[in-house]
């Protein structure tokens, strides 16, 4: 009866073994399940609705014009910018930046933004909290941040306006690239 401990284990572990197998084919079973039901359940969500509408209504704008708006009402309030050039290939942004009145240059971004909104049809854009303001118009997104912090003593605070397209039809300058084909 020497053998009779080693057949224990030979049969326990072949029990084990199945077992695991069991519960794995059961798990098996179970996401087949999960994944058809999925599918079965998402199907009409996932057919073709057809092209998407435009992100922004009427003609696209100029950048020299969107560029003229904000310069103007910005110069309005007092607050005198400079135009950079947008040197990123393929993209469509501009930016204006000049220097204002640390005390009174929250309230000159506001009612320059509101200038905006009353002079030249531009609509709030969306909240990206306090410290931050947004206009949109046609296919633009101005943004501009209140100064973080007090500039130093005799120091004018920085003003920065970002306005980007959504389409780069907008841009005045936006370079033309020639598809090239492979040989």
């Amino acid at each position: 009866m020497a053998h009779w401990p080693t057949v224990r284990r030979t049969e326990r572990a072949d029990t084990i073994v199945r077992r695991q197998r069991g519960r794995a084919a059961l798990a098996a079973l179970a996401m087949a399940a999960l994944v058809t039901a999925t599918a079965t359940a998402c199907g009409t969500a996932l057919r073709d609705l057809g092209p998407l509408p435009p992100r922004f209504s009427g003609p696209p704008l100029p950048a020299d014009t969107v560029v003229s708006e904000m310069t103007s009402v910005l110069a309005a309030e007092g607050v005198t910018v400079t135009r950079q050039p947008s040197d990123v290939l393929g993209r469509c942004t501009e930016r204006l930046s000049g220097r204002h009145a640390p005390e009174t240059v929250d309230s000159a971004l506001q009612a320059a933004f509101s200038r905006a909104r009353s002079e030249y049809g531009w609509q709030a854009g969306p909240d990206l909290g306090s410290g931050t303001l947004t206009l949109t118009k046609g296919n633009w997104t101005v943004l501009a941040n209140f100064p973080a912090a007090e500039p130093a003593q005799g120091i004018q605070a920085l003003v920065v306006m970002s306005l980007t397209c959504l389409d780069a039809g907008g841009s005045s300058a936006t370079p033309t690239i020639a598809p090239t084909r492979g040989t």
